[in-house]
């Protein structure tokens, strides 16, 4: 028994184990919540961050233009950003990298009313285009309308802000660029307007990844990348394989601004575009795509992907 006993004493007096400590990371958004970022929120709600060591505080941005700034001044670990954008960040000098990918395929589209008037790109000659804020459309429109024959020059492009459908719906324009697929189209539905889209990756313009999460590129964490991709992979599966079970999860998140009808019907249309393996990536559709932006005098030089998309896997 004296044995026994100090020997529990000697164990008593060891010391314990480290607590693993979870690594906090700040995400910011490109916008405020909705379907679009439906992996994060069910990655936070079913508590996947927390299983791989993670603390993931979501920040939505006041200036949806700021977040990949942010990251590249060290403000923030990660954001939300598109990949067209993130080319012509680094192109500019910005020190980021793709960190995995959230919305797989492009949601912009060319959008008209469906009255039986504008049946095809053709049909916009001389009518006039909203836009919400200034970027690249003289490429993707130029190009998109170049592929029915009519000239950027032959349109009237607008400056709508963030009213697009309204514009679109009460005839201050003929067309809107920038209505995504997912909720413009429902947002004019709901409204009681059938919408028409004309998609960009159908009309010249190189397909793209809508939304990916970017990070410092002088500063990333590539073990805490790997188990942020892991919780979003994760969370991308369980809302496929179970997507109204999903949702009603997903609104819990904010009940009095995610559960609407608007959200519900974006819903539905966002789950075929997330992307069901975040941290996969085709090298040669970013090239692409910056060869797209080069050959538009978008970027005044050619960013190799292999620089700025490293393999994280």
């Amino acid at each position: 028994m004296k044995k026994l006993g100090l020997s529990l004493l000697f164990c008593a007096l060891l010391p314990l184990p480290a607590v693993a400590q979870e690594k906090a990371m700040t995400l910011m958004l490109d916008w405020f919540v909705n379907p679009n970022h439906g992996p994060i929120v069910i990655a936070q709600q079913k508590g996947y961050f927390e299983q791989q060591g993670l603390k993931i505080t979501v920040q939505e941005p006041a200036d949806p233009s700021m977040p990949p700034k942010l990251v590249a001044a060290g403000k923030a670990d990660l954001a939300i950003s598109y990949q067209p954008n993130l080319t012509i960040d680094v192109a500019a000098g910005l020190p980021l990298i793709r960190a995995a990918t959230l919305v797989a395929t492009p949601l912009n589209t060319l959008m008209v009313l469906d009255n039986k008037k504008l049946k095809d790109l053709s049909d916009l000659k001389g009518k006039k285009i909203g836009i919400a804020i200034a970027g690249n459309e003289e490429a993707t429109i130029g190009t998109m309308l170049g592929s029915q024959g009519v000239a950027y020059d032959d349109v009237e492009i607008i400056h709508v802000g963030w009213a697009l459908s309204s514009s679109l719906a009460s005839g201050k324009v003929d067309a809107i660029w920038g209505g995504f697929r997912n909720f413009e189209t429902n947002q004019l539905a709901i409204e009681g307007y059938e919408s028409k889209a004309f998609f960009p990756e159908e009309h010249g313009v190189p397909a793209y990844d809508e939304l990916v999460f970017v990070a410092n590129a002088n500063t990333y964490d590539k073990a805490a990348i790997q188990a942020f991709n892991r919780a979003i992979e994760q969370a991308t599966t369980y809302i496929v394989n179970h997507p109204n079970q999903a949702w009603n999860e997903f609104v819990t998140y904010s009940p009095d601004t995610l559960n609407n009808e608007l959200n519900k019907r974006a819903w539905k249309d966002t789950l075929t575009r997330f992307a069901l393996r975040p941290s996969a990536v085709d090298l040669k559709r970013y090239d692409d795509y910056a060869q797209f932006m080069f050959k538009h005098k978008i970027i005044a030089s050619v960013p190799a992907a292999a620089d700025y998309v490293p393999d994280l896997n």
